[in-house]
């Protein structure tokens, strides 16, 4: 058969590469983003009470009601911020499916979308294969922070869409309430939508305040915000998440999901929302992670390697620049084969490959990995 490809630039992710990579020569993994340890035995229990209790059929397309009233309330508790349970949330198959369908339910031909790179690397596909213009704008190592000027050179009548990520992977940094405050002025008085992805939310450390969208009231107005059960709750297998956004925006959104996915599993979603009873299940997050960043970091810390401690997300960006001058792919391929430890290059989510000399590692794992991965890293 012959055929264009919508996505001729595309190939295998860098996540399934190192996981592969990594799994061929029995390296310690903190490369893909997921726990090496189990999720909550009771939140285990909760959806398997739930399968027996009889929450095996469709799910209501938004989503279990039970769970969009407890995502209602964390709003009110944690932003004192509302959306309507009925109106204005919807669960979905993980953050990724609530991020693709928001842009096939508002990018047309010749949109374009601004993105921060480096990006996670669901973004510029979804717009690309709805016939949009991904428009980038580069950040760079250590800091990764916003040059507002040029965000808004590049602004155009065409622009349909900011997608924004805080705390952002791959880089571990978090927007500060300035930079949100920024973002609302260049889009007030637009019909720019904003998506932000926020899948880390309850993932920030030193103290500091996620800036979520919902914060700022024109943003709100604007904006998607889609969030994971599956970062949330160490259990990235059930691809559950959710978005909120207005009415107006939301009506749209599901105009889309409805013949996308429609609905996902149900018991987890019944599972999850009665463990959500008890917000200390995603209030404790922060120290959780905390800790495990500080014990990584401690362990590392008379290596050649050189980091700025990460501000959230549980990924930590490592620069090697004075170890080797090699491309970090390679470095990267390298580390697995020879050394028995996986990261994630970050040039292959920035524009034009733009090599900063930096690995992400990913430090959700138990305290036993993380200690092999440092004794590895040391000597290096």
């Amino acid at each position: 058969m012959n055929f264009n490809s919508k996505l001729p630039n595309v190939g295998t992710t860098i996540f399934t590469i190192m996981s592969a990579l990594a799994n061929e020569h029995k390296a310690i993994n903190l490369s893909q983003g997921f726990p090496n340890y189990p999720s909550s035995q009771k939140l285990n229990d909760l959806v398997t009470k739930a399968m027996n209790t009889g929450y095996n059929q469709y799910a209501p397309m938004a989503g279990n009601l039970d769970l969009r009233l407890a995502i209602a309330h964390k709003y009110e508790l944690l932003y004192k911020s509302s959306y309507h349970p009925e109106k204005e949330i919807t669960v979905t198959a993980g953050a990724t499916q609530a991020i693709y369908t928001i842009i096939s339910a508002f990018v047309k031909p010749n949109d374009e979308v601004i993105i921060f790179k480096p990006a996670y690397d669901c973004y510029q596909p979804a717009i690309e294969l709805n016939g949009g213009k991904t428009i980038p704008v580069q950040l760079s190592a250590p800091n990764y922070s916003v040059n507002w000027d040029e965000v808004a050179s590049k602004i155009s009548p065409k622009t349909k869409m900011i997608i924004i990520n805080s705390p952002h992977n791959p880089s571990g940094t978090i927007w500060s309430k300035d930079d949100m405050l920024q973002l609302q002025k260049i889009t007030e008085n637009t019909n720019i939508i904003v998506l932000s992805d926020e899948v880390y939310e309850h993932i920030v450390f030193d103290d500091a305040q996620h800036q979520s969208a919902c914060l700022f009231s024109d943003l709100k107005q604007r904006s998607f915000i889609t969030a994971s059960f599956g970062k949330t709750f160490h259990n990235t297998g059930w691809k559950i998440g959710y978005c909120c956004a207005p009415e107006a925006l939301m009506s749209e959104f599901r105009k889309v999901h409805q013949f996308n996915v429609f609905s996902v599993h149900h018991p987890s979603q019944k599972g999850i929302a009665d463990y959500m009873q008890d917000a200390e299940t995603y209030l404790g997050l922060n120290t959780f992670f905390q800790r495990k960043r500080d014990l990584f970091l401690n362990l590392i810390s008379e290596s050649r390697f050189k980091f700025q401690p990460s501000q959230g997300t549980y990924f930590q960006v490592l620069d090697y620049s004075e170890i080797t001058d090699e491309y970090d792919v390679d470095f990267a391929k390298r580390l697995t084969k020879e050394f028995k430890i996986a990261s994630i290059p970050l040039s292959v989510f920035n524009e034009k490959d733009k090599d900063d000399k930096v690995l992400r590692f990913c430090f959700a794992k138990t305290d036993e990995t993380l200690l092999k991965a440092a004794e590895v890293l040391k000597h290096i």
